[in-house]
This record gives C-alpha cells, sequence and structure tokens, in this order.
C-alpha cells in the first residue's frame, strides 16, 4: 500500500511517467530581516520564498523554522550554526531588502568566504 503510494506520487510529479527525470531544482539560501518586526519579517520572508519557488529553486529559509521550537535568547547561537550548516548545502545566498541586519552580514561574510554566488534583491514583484 505505502510503496503504491509512492509510486502515485512519483507518476504525478514526472507526468505519468517512471523513467522520466524531474526538473533540477537549486538549493538557495533566503538571507532577510528576522528581528526588530518579526511578524512583518516572517510574511516578507514567506514572500521571498516563493519567490525563489517561482524561479525553480528549492528555497532554504532557516529563520522560518528554527524561531518555531527554539528560543532566540538561548539557542541563538545553537540556531546560527544551524544557519551556516544549511548555507554550506546551497548552490547560491539570495539577499533581501535593503537593510542588513548583523546576522545578515554574518551569512554574507561565511557566503562570500566560501566563495559562493550570491544575490541581492531589494523587491520582489507582488
Amino acid at each position: 500500500m505505502q510503496m503504491d503510494l509512492k509510486v502515485n506520487f512519483i507518476r504525478k510529479i514526472n507526468g505519468g511517467s517512471l523513467m522520466k527525470k524531474t526538473k533540477y531544482y537549486p538549493l538557495v539560501y533566503i538571507c532577510s530581516l528576522f528581528s526588530g518586526d518579526v511578524e512583518n519579517n516572517v510574511i516578507k520572508a514567506q514572500k521571498y520564498s516563493r519567490y525563489a519557488l517561482d524561479e525553480g529553486n528549492i528555497p532554504i529559509a532557516p529563520h522560518l523554522l528554527f524561531p518555531q521550537f527554539m528560543s532566540d535568547e538561548s539557542e541563538r547561537r545553537l540556531a546560527m550554526h544551524f544557519n551556516y550548516v544549511l548555507l554550506g548545502k546551497c548552490e547560491e545566498v539570495w539577499v533581501f531588502g535593503d537593510y542588513i541586519s548583523t546576522g545578515m552580514a554574518e551569512e554574507i561574510k561565511i557566503a562570500e568566504k566560501r566563495k559562493m554566488k550570491i544575490r541581492f534583491i531589494k523587491e520582489v514583484p507582488n
């Protein structure tokens, strides 16, 4: 039963064929503000992630994930370490907005050190 679900899911993704390969979606790291106006910044990060997906990428936005179950005050350093690990798995870093926070600057610095492609995007279309 479980295998049938997987096969049907693969067929749906591949347009009915098990042999046809799916499109390649590179991982891109979403670098945007989180602290400050958290509620608004989360909405923006969701919008940026959707934009990356619409551009044919898999968005990685750890600031949308880790705050769901980690304390910003006591576990911030650990969360930032996790961010850096995920950043290293991505092909590119996309920096959104016109303000660079301290945390964003650290992520950009690491990406530069790793010689990763970095895109700076001021705004995304609605």
